[in-house]
């Protein structure tokens, strides 16, 4: 984010935790899914959120847009604290915000057009004149690259790629300034996750719009964030532009995720994690990956680290990160 630039979406301590069902005699389990998490976003900016499944990821993304309430936290969208669902407020915000989700088909309604689907939004918020808004719906195929012949046709008749074209369209419909893509192109072949995400490059690019891509393949976030954030067990572990991320990870979690993205040419060692990562229904003490870590110290375990800034002016929580790594190295 630039300095000069006020951020158009700035979170603040969230936490979400949800009661999961044990059995009959036994109390409901608490599943804590975000975990004080922070973050701001610049207008225009795209920001890659990455982390196993599991992680929070899609949690955060329904807090940011108001879909779900947080626990503790807040979320300011330009200025303006997020209203809840029913306020008046959210309509008018509602516009600026929008939301791709990873199932295409389970988006939209199989019982109306492509067309009708395109066009509600406008309906919704009293956008423009009839024709104005089949003009618009027109021009928003062409944009994502249907053909206007998709418009009669519902959405069991196009493939999984022009559905989320489509789910795409509908999105950017009321012009907004802000949307959050949660894996949309995880249930899509191969072969189309790059269209959609040059797709989606392309117009995040040409329409200044700021952007969230949720993840949980670095190979794709980097084709599209102009930042990353590191997510682990409901907390961001780590956060910075994408270059310096990828090319030189700090956090001990982020190694084992660039090491184990494939670089064709390259020979690079493989970071392997032991086990698997924890029940979110019971988080480990300290810092929540040191189960895991590879170079976990004795405090690592009674302490959970603060996501600080390190001198090339990424945020990164780890102990080693920092004076204490200074001095370690020292002492080595």
């Amino acid at each position: 984010m630039t300095a000069t630039a006020p951020p158009i979406l700035q979170a603040d301590g969230l936490v979400r935790s949800y009661r999961l069902p044990q059995g009959l005699f036994q109390p409901p389990a608490m599943i804590h899914a975000v975990n004080g998490l922070s973050l701001q976003l610049a207008p225009g900016e795209s920001l890659g959120l990455v982390g196993e499944s599991g992680c929070g990821k899609s949690t955060v993304g329904r807090l940011l847009i108001g879909l779900d309430r947080p626990d503790a936290g807040s979320v300011i969208f330009d200025g303006e604290a997020l209203p809840a669902i029913g306020d008046i407020r959210w309509r008018r915000l509602r516009m600026r915000i929008q939301m791709v989700f990873q199932d295409p088909l389970a988006a939209l309604d199989t019982r109306l057009t492509i067309g009708a689907q395109i066009a509600e939004p406008l309906e919704i918020h009293g956008l423009g004149s009839k024709s104005e808004r089949e003009g618009r719906v027109n021009a928003l195929l062409t944009d994502v690259g249907l053909r206007t012949d998709h418009l009669g046709r519902f959405p069991l008749e196009l493939s999984g790629g022009q559905r989320q074209r489509a789910v795409l369209a509908r999105a950017l419909a009321t012009d907004p300034d802000l949307i959050v893509c949660d894996e949309p192109v995880s249930a899509l072949d191969v072969s189309i996750q790059a269209q959609v995400v040059n797709l989606l490059h392309e117009l995040q690019e040409r329409r200044r719009m700021a952007m969230i891509f949720i993840s949980h393949d670095l190979r794709v976030v980097r084709l599209i964030s102009d930042r990353i954030a590191v997510m682990y067990l409901g907390t961001i572990v780590e956060e910075g532009s994408s270059e310096a991320v990828l090319l030189d990870p700090l956090h001990p979690y982020t190694r084992a995720l660039v090491s184990a993205v494939p670089r064709p040419g390259r020979h690079r060692s493989r970071t392997i994690l032991q086990g698997d990562p924890p029940n979110p229904a019971a988080r480990p003490s300290g810092c929540a990956f040191h189960p895991r870590c590879p170079v976990a110290l004795p405090l690592c375990a009674r302490f959970a680290p603060e996501l600080k800034s390190a001198p090339d002016g990424r945020r990164v929580a780890c102990h080693l990160i920092g004076d204490l790594g200074a001095e370690l190295d020292k002492e080595r």
